[in-house]
């Protein structure tokens, strides 16, 4: 079965590159439609929160760009942890259904709005969208739109923008890694995980400690200094190494992981939450698993930082750019991003590529 998911990755990857220039061409036509033109597009759409028979392939109207936005045909789009946690409905003040997940994407622009500029027709772009990205168009603000190297693929493309931004915005922004620190990360073998592990390479002498399943091991243990088993009793291992702890904790997981990660801190130690994986269990939500979850979260004492002179932090890229509109910040985090593309100190990864109706 890998061998056969492997060969039909390669072949959609194939089929998405082969079709570049025609959907350029396309776009380029389809820039002079006038926003009452009556056209359909695919788009996959969550009937409600649950499990996977909530999510089907649907025909939807077309969008078109309102003033100030682009619209994109969408190429490939990023599917990330947020997108699971969404369907379960297992997010604070949750939208109401139906409604299209996906928050990045990437394409070629396709129509200009109102007043956009420094794009044009048939740019190869990437871009963050509030919701609506699982379709074969979307639109979104030009400010969350950016332009893609020339030897960056759409399929990396996809799998660039909420890895590396949050990983970038945690260790630089709110963290200050700088030489000589130590890290550890959760699911390192994920796309933020792998995000942060390359970026410490990027700064001298950091020791990145990683926690994840043993299964993907072996695909990343070349990537972190010292990798753990997700299962392991990871704090002994880590204080084995190091005694007095790390510089940064970043947690994806809660629940009873943030004691842990607390009692890792060295003096002057941040520790940053940026996800809650673990209120999310098997296909459905559980109400007792997330209970459990939260009831495992140990109570921050704000006496206890002050005496251990350590920082606690919390981190969501969404609410960054859609609630608090920091799209200014992050276009500098993306500027400096694509630098550190462009002179091959990063690189993104894809696990594997599916076709929309295997979502």
């Amino acid at each position: 079965m890998a061998k056969e998911g492997a060969q039909r990755a390669e072949e959609t990857e194939q089929m998405i590159e082969k079709d570049g220039g025609k959907e350029g061409a396309e776009g380029s036509a389809a820039g002079s439609l006038r926003a009452g033109d009556t056209k359909e597009m695919r788009a996959v759409v969550l009937s409600a929160f649950g499990g996977l028979n909530k999510l089907r392939v649907s025909k939807k109207a077309m969008p078109e760009p309102q003033e100030g936005e682009l619209k994109i045909r969408v190429k490939a789009c990023g599917l990330n942890f947020i997108d699971l946690m969404v369907r379960q409905g297992n997010i604070d003040n949750p939208p109401k259904t139906p409604l299209v997940p996906g928050f990045e994407c990437s394409g070629i622009v396709e129509a200009l709005g109102d007043s956009v500029k420094g794009f044009e027709i048939g740019d190869r772009v990437m871009a963050f969208v509030n919701y609506n990205a699982w379709a074969e168009v979307v639109c979104t603000p030009v400010e969350f739109v950016y332009k893609i190297p020339d030897d960056m693929s759409f399929s990396e493309a996809a799998a660039f923008p909420m890895n590396f931004v949050t990983a970038y915005m945690m260790l630089f922004e709110v963290a200050n890694l700088r030489e000589g620190m130590s890290v550890l990360v959760h699911s390192a073998g994920g796309g933020v995980g792998q995000a942060v592990a390359q970026l410490c390479s990027t700064i001298p002498n950091v020791t990145v400690f990683g926690t994840a399943s043993s299964f993907k091991h072996e695909a990343i243990k070349d990537s972190v200094t010292h990798l753990f088993d997700r299962n392991a009793d990871y704090v002994q291992e880590v204080k084995r190494v190091s005694t007095d702890g790390v510089d940064i904790v970043l947690d994806c997981l809660c629940g009873e992981n943030t004691g842990k990660g607390l009692s890792l801190l060295k003096p002057l130690g941040t520790y940053i939450l940026y996800g809650s994986s673990n209120m999310v269990t098997g296909e459905t939500k559980s109400f007792f698993s997330f209970a459990k979850s939260w009831w495992q979260v140990e109570k921050v004492n704000p006496i206890k930082l002050y005496e251990e002179n350590k920082v606690i932090a919390g981190f969501s890229l969404l609410n960054l750019l859609f609630k608090q509109n920091r799209g200014g910040l992050i276009k500098g985090v993306m500027d400096k991003l694509l630098n550190l593309y462009t002179n091959k100190k990063i690189k993104p990864m894809v696990d594997s590529l599916w076709a929309l109706e295997e979502v």
